[in-house]
């Protein structure tokens, strides 16, 4: 168990923003509501799983939407302050634990706003070791965990509870409830007990953010690579070098769905990198040639600095390294390429580790 305070919190959010793989919305928003609440409401503990009694409650706090949408809609700590409340209430179960659905974006830091205001820990775990764009798509799911109950709230001040037979069926009553309040709410979903969590979570994943952010953190500090410090620490591979020429992005059904397009730089001069994103970047072609794909990371950090541009925020003129990073091993399983794998996202290709790929 560790206090998390705020020099903590903004290494997680500069991590975050690494392993929402261009998704989870801006991960600094999430920041401002969490430090926010630690100010108000005073410090967060954050516990490994294994701290978690095998009895005990917890839940995922997350946010769903289009991450397009918070550039000009903010969400705000209303939501994550109440939204277990109203999920204790449509249960009657108590929670002693919320840890995030996500370690990528927004959602690695906002569960740090309900925890503050109802004096809980926080979970060193979440259900991805990434982030992804559909809600089943966590690995309480490869275990038969179920999404429900959950509960959802929104800035209007609606509150929609809900059961469901699949959490495929989950993601569809969520997303067109997220479209009809404005593309951005908060919930509370996934209920499990410490022994399911044991089970079923990415482990450390929270620690594992923290310390990418202060990789990069004392990399500029240093005034070395942070590009090259981050592949280091995580085993990845350089996939391109280059500069963004054109983006087409759009809000569409719940999501922010697009492409970037990127003209060589240094060796890679002469050639062409297209990423494609769906909320998150879910596939890179280099020359007309897939090279990464999802579950495996693709992330974007500005050359100079190793900033993580998100999906939402990439833009021409941008000069980036785009980054390949294996996914957890969870993942990486038959189920685990079943259920977000490139197929399951429309690409007509069979995965391979993104180090295969890269050769």
């Amino acid at each position: 168990m560790r206090i998390i305070d705020e020099e903590a919190l903004n290494d997680i959010t500069t991590g975050s923003t690494v392993l929402g793989s261009g998704g989870g919305g801006d991960p600094y928003v999430g920041m401002l509501l969490a430090r926010d609440a630690i100010r108000r409401f005073g410090p967060v503990q954050l516990v490994d799983v294994d701290e978690v009694p095998d009895t005990a409650n917890m839940v995922f706090i997350a946010g769903i939407g289009a991450p397009g949408v918070l550039i000009e809609k903010l969400p705000r700590a209303a939501e994550y302050e109440r939204v277990l409340g109203q999920l204790e209430r449509f249960t009657g179960t108590t929670y002693d634990y919320v840890c995030p659905a996500e370690a990528g974006g927004l959602n690695a830091v906002t569960p740090f706003a309900t925890a503050a205001a109802r004096g809980l820990p926080v979970v060193d775990a979440d259900g991805m070791g990434r982030a992804f764009p559909h809600l089943e798509m966590v690995t309480p799911t490869l275990y038969g965990g179920s999404a429900t109950p959950f509960v959802m709230v929104d800035e209007h001040g609606n509150t929609m509870f809900l059961e469901s037979t699949s959490n495929a069926w989950s993601e569809e009553y969520a997303r067109a409830a997220v479209l009809a309040s404005g593309a951005n709410a908060a919930m509370a979903l996934y209920p499990m007990t410490g022994a399911e969590a044991k089970q079923r979570l990415v482990r450390g994943a929270l620690t594992l953010a923290q310390d990418l952010g202060r990789t990069i953190r004392e990399a500029r500090a240093a005034h070395t690579s942070p590009v090259d410090a981050v592949l280091e620490q995580q085993g990845g591979v350089l996939l391109f070098t280059g500069k963004v020429e054109e983006v087409e992005r759009r809000n569409e059904r719940g999501w922010t769905i697009g492409q970037a397009h990127l003209s060589g730089l240094d060796g890679d001069r002469d050639h062409t990198m297209t990423i494609h994103f769906q909320n998150e970047n879910l596939a890179a072609e280099r020359d007309g040639a897939m090279v990464a794909t999802s579950p495996d990371l693709i992330m974007a950090l500005e050359l100079d600095t190793g900033t993580p541009i998100p999906a939402e925020e990439i833009r021409y003129g941008y000069r980036v390294a785009v980054l390949g990073l294996p996914a957890d091993p969870h993942w990486r399983t038959a189920a685990g390429i079943e259920l977000a794998g490139p197929r399951r996202f429309g690409y007509e290709h069979d995965y391979r580790p993104v180090e295969e790929f890269a050769g």
